[in-house]
């Protein structure tokens, strides 16, 4: 038997509360997704003003960055003509995000979800992100 641990609704709830805050400090209104450990959505807030199509883009940053286990911006470097990896980002019906703002959420070494952010440039974004994932493990 296989035991699986993952984000409960507090913790995607913790997780949106540091990337809103982050949000409001640097003046951007954000899209906030939460995913658990296997890349299905568990929370999700569109600030006031957050951008219509950064909604869908902040789910499939969160769902990259906990399937694939690693933060979007590291696929972006590694996606480029002529690497093997390059490409990627049409799998999976194109759910794949390589634009920075997607990070896996880590707890003692184990994804355990994937926060994603969506409305400001790729670095606001990860700011964002970072942000959720400091005020989650300060305070779970």
């Amino acid at each position: 038997m296989i035991q699986v641990n993952r984000l409960s609704i507090d913790d995607a709830k913790l997780l949106t509360d540091g990337a809103r805050a982050k949000a409001r400090e640097i003046g951007v209104p954000m899209c906030i997704a939460i995913t658990d450990e296997s890349a299905n959505l568990i929370y999700f807030e569109r600030m006031d003003g957050g951008k219509v199509t950064s909604a869908i883009i902040a789910q499939d940053k969160a769902f990259t960055a906990a399937g694939a286990r690693k933060a979007t911006h590291l696929y972006n470097q590694a996606c480029q003509p002529g690497n093997l990896v390059f490409g990627i980002h049409t799998a999976i019906g194109g759910r794949l995000c390589v634009v920075g703002g997607g990070l896996p959420v880590e707890v003692d070494g184990e994804v355990v979800g994937g926060i994603g952010l969506s409305s400001g440039t790729p670095q606001q974004d990860m700011e964002c992100a970072q942000a959720g994932i400091d005020h989650f493990l300060a305070n779970r």
